[in-house]
């Protein structure tokens, strides 16, 4: 049985990792990086990030120039995402995965797609510090007319964000709501049929377009009338704020403005609320000096419906050890990398009473770098 166990196991990964394909949106999307070389939890990986340059006008001289300083900065992703989803495959179905290239047992393409939804869910959840707005909070972009993508697109624009490589990862009620608008919708208008007959938005004002059954829904804090509380100075990134009803205070992920700067801010880092009055960190830093007691709005609960560039993102995915001679304890395990979404899963089988144990395990990191 051992046997028969290890020629299987790879057969088992394999076809349960195509699932990956259907599932796994956002890692498909975002900047993935990922080696052959097994890593364990608690592991780091250096994403270095190039620095600004400028030119400069070129003066003839028996003295050549010195270069130009440059100090490219890291940011690095912690490996400390490490679940695991357990499941039972029958005797009967351990061989029909061998007689059946077909054959992708039931339990094992939902432990699969349950995995691919955690790491999809992971990617989500590092929108809290994106501080961009595009739209209106609460109301379903594209209701009507094409403005939130052209508005998350000028934002981009400003923020000197790369013209290629851009993402949009809209939930089902947007999309449906853009397919319903002549501008994504008409053969005339998108040059192709693809909307019209598959459904599919694809490639529009510069962004290539996505659904995902994981955007979040963020719920806003900060109930009452919030004020700043002390005046700001450009390159402040801590915000005193008083007004708040009781202990409801901002949350992380919250986007605010304050009176006499239009610029639209995250809360990256939300302190503990006392009679209404809290200190949060916000992102990017203060563009605009801001006078004390300026009133702060808040942007209502939204669907966090994205617009990005590829490298706005960083996904790390390590193998774990795997070896299918077993682990000394008489389990067996493979671990397999596929190789088009880049994703790592280790299958792990042992033997209990009367049954089979099968256990799939992923080890990865995600972090917002830009």
């Amino acid at each position: 049985m051992a046997n028969t166990v290890s020629n299987i196991m790879p057969k088992i990964l394999a076809r349960g990792l195509l699932a990956l394909r259907e599932q796994a949106i956002m890692p498909r999307v975002v900047n993935l990086d990922y080696a052959q070389q097994a890593a364990q939890k608690g592991d780091t990986i250096d994403v270095p990030i190039p620095s600004a340059l400028s030119v400069s006008s070129v003066t003839p001289s028996n003295t050549p120039p010195a270069p130009a300083d440059s100090s490219p900065s890291k940011v690095q992703i912690s490996l400390n995402n490490w679940y695991e989803v357990n499941f039972h495959m029958t005797d009967k179905e351990l061989v029909e995965v061998d007689r059946n290239e077909h054959f992708v047992p039931m339990q094992m393409s939902e432990a699969v797609k349950a995995m691919a939804n955690k790491i999809n869910t992971t990617v989500h959840e590092q929108y809290t510090n994106v501080y961009g707005f595009a739209g209106t909070a609460g109301t379903t972009p594209f209701g009507s007319a094409v403005s939130a993508a052209t508005d998350a697109r000028k934002i981009l624009n400003q923020q000197l964000c790369p013209r290629t490589d851009r993402r949009m990862i809209l939930d089902f009620d947007a999309e449906a709501s853009a397919l319903a608008l002549d501008a994504f919708n008409n053969v005339n208008e998108v040059g192709g049929t693809g909307p019209k007959i598959d459904g599919e938005i694809g490639r529009k004002f510069g962004f290539d377009i996505y659904t995902d059954d994981a955007v979040v829904t963020h719920e806003a804090g900060g109930s009452g009338t919030p004020l700043v509380n002390g005046a700001l100075s450009v390159g402040d990134t801590s915000v005193a704020i008083d007004g708040m009803t009781g202990t409801d205070g901002l949350v992380v992920g919250d986007i605010i403005t304050m009176a006499g700067d239009t610029q639209t801010y995250a809360v990256v880092t939300a302190g503990t609320t006392t009679a209404g009055a809290q200190t949060v960190t916000v992102s990017p830093s203060i563009k605009k000096a801001i006078a004390d007691n300026a009133a702060v709005t808040v942007k209502a609960d939204h669907v966090v419906n994205l617009g990005f560039h590829r490298d706005a993102f960083a996904l790390a995915m390590r193998p774990l050890q795997g070896a299918t001679q077993g682990d000394g304890y008489g389990n067996q395990m493979v671990a397999m990398t596929d190789p088009v979404t880049g994703l790592s899963m280790r299958l792990e089988v042992s033997r209990q009473h009367k049954q089979i144990v099968y256990s799939l395990d992923a080890l990865w990191g995600v972090k917002l770098i830009r």
